[in-house]
């Protein structure tokens, strides 16, 4: 069946899938973590039940979404012996000890305490619960840390040398784990993951809000979430318009295929902004471009006649995929934008005081609520695509990364991967939704001198203290007096 196609085509198809299935539950854990920290941490400085309401809502959701993206990224793991064994074998001094961290500082942490902040509640004092959830959050934190790390040495990769064998092997630990584009790449994936959050949380709080305005759990998760996307969406467009002075700086190819700039401006000159257009690679041209004029320069170089090189300043050999690169960038931007108009949209209604009086916003939340996952896919793929022809920018091309495999096996391989993350994840997203729909109710939080149910037994002072107080039963007959 898979005859005659390219094994290494194949094999980048199956981690682009695996991946891609992967970094939408870590985008969402990272941000879900922090909120649940922030929710607590108002619950006992406030006392206010809604904001325990609220965390007991998301943290059950919180669990399901951590467990999905531990299964969903184990395959990747397994990818890396079987399909690019040659990469792992080069890059595996570098890459395997700081995945290693990973896994010691920051995956232990999350999993250590996840069971105190899922069951521990009423069983633990609230400052080591207030703790156990700060931990998971910091343990989120510390995994995009260590994994942001890996991915960004493969993109500029420093502080190594080469071994006899030709393998990277580590020369200073502190210039490949804090490489050049590791402190941009950081902060844009994690704010990524915070309006991620942001946008779910407000599209189910904006569904609540729709269907009972009164809803004070459902009122709390819309307003905060509208003064993340308001506050944080700004930073974010600053964070990347850094990174992309980074990427300009080391990647310059990768900045002329997502500009779509072919050919350089003549000398002088300054270079547009090309809002769109449909590449043609075969041509090396860009058809249709709808311009700016100077605008690609004031951007990229903060300057009026600033100059940009063009494809035709590389091999051709060296181009990544223009046609996915050009589109996925300017999906993620669009949808930044979009992020950002909604939060200067919320500013104005709080400052009217009709927040939860705006139909059409809260409608636009609930519409909004995919969009980050969607924007996070884009940049990941921008990122990843643009980094080609290289597994390791410029030392190791993808070509030589692959392991030598069949493409019938990496072919059967990548058809089982669909078929069972479609049925194993389409389940557990269609769950997820499923408790995302049930109105948050219950204001109370734990209870404070009485004992706990457990079992199915209910403890007597709590069946019905308004019939003790009444001296009745639950059915509000007069109760007996003892013989």
């Amino acid at each position: 069946m898979f005859e005659g196609f390219d094994p290494v085509l194949l094999a980048r198809l199956q981690f682009a899938f695996t991946v891609s299935f992967h970094i939408i539950f870590p985008a969402f854990t990272i941000g879900l973590a922090s909120y649940l920290a922030v929710l607590e941490a108002m619950w006992l400085i406030t006392g206010r039940q809604v904001f325990m309401a609220t965390f007991r809502f998301w943290v059950a959701i919180f669990a399901l979404v951590f467990g999905m993206g531990v299964v969903s990224g184990l395959t990747m793991s397994y990818e890396f012996g079987t399909n690019w064994s040659v990469f792992a074998d080069k890059a595996g001094p570098v890459v395997g000890p700081l995945m290693g961290y990973e896994v010691l500082s920051a995956f232990f942490l999350e999993a250590g305490f996840l069971g105190i902040m899922l069951f521990g509640l009423n069983r633990v004092g609230r400052g080591l619960h207030m703790a156990a959830t700060a931990m998971v959050a910091v343990g989120t934190l510390f995994s995009a840390f260590w994994i942001l790390s890996v991915n960004s040495w493969m993109q500029t990769p420093a502080g190594y040398a080469v071994n006899d064998q030709g393998q990277f092997v580590p020369a200073d630990w502190w210039a490949v784990i804090f490489n050049p584009s590791f402190p941009y790449r950081l902060v844009h994936m994690v704010l990524a993951a915070y309006l991620t959050t942001a946008f779910v949380v407000g599209a189910v709080g904006a569904f609540h809000v729709l269907r009972d305005r009164q809803n004070a759990s459902a009122r709390l998760m819309f307003s905060m979430a509208l003064w993340m996307g308001a506050l944080v969406a700004p930073i974010q467009i600053a964070a990347g318009d850094l990174h992309g002075l980074n990427t300009l700086e080391h990647q310059p190819a990768k900045i002329a295929a997502l500009e779509g700039h072919f050919d350089s401006p003549p000398a002088g000159e300054a270079s547009p902004l090309i809002l769109f257009g449909i590449p043609d690679m075969a041509a090396g041209a860009m058809r249709y471009a709808l311009e700016i004029p100077h605008l690609g320069s004031l951007i990229l170089t903060h300057t009026w006649d600033g100059q940009i090189k063009g494809l035709d300043q590389f091999p051709r050999e060296d181009w990544p995929n223009v046609d996915i690169v050009f589109w996925s960038f300017r999906i993620m931007v669009a949808l930044g934008f979009a992020m950002f108009g909604v939060g200067l949209w919320s500013l104005y209604r709080r400052w009217r005081g009709s927040i939860y009086q705006d139909r059409w916003l809260q409608r636009a939340m609930v519409a909004m609520g995919p969009a980050g996952f969607v924007a996070v896919l884009a940049g990941w793929i921008t990122t990843e695509v643009g980094r080609q022809p290289y597994t390791v920018y410029g030392l190791l091309r993808t070509a030589e990364s692959h392991a030598p495999i069949a493409a019938e096996a990496v072919g059967w391989s990548l058809t089982a991967y669909v078929v069972v993350y479609f049925l194993l994840f389409g389940a557990g997203t269609f769950y997820i939704l499923r408790l995302m729909g049930r109105p948050p109710t219950g204001l109370e939080g734990p209870e404070r001198g009485q004992p706990q149910r457990a079992a199915g037994i209910t403890p007597a002072p709590a069946i019905d203290s308004d019939a003790t107080t009444r001296g009745g039963s639950r059915t509000g007959h007069r109760a007996q007096p003892a013989e």
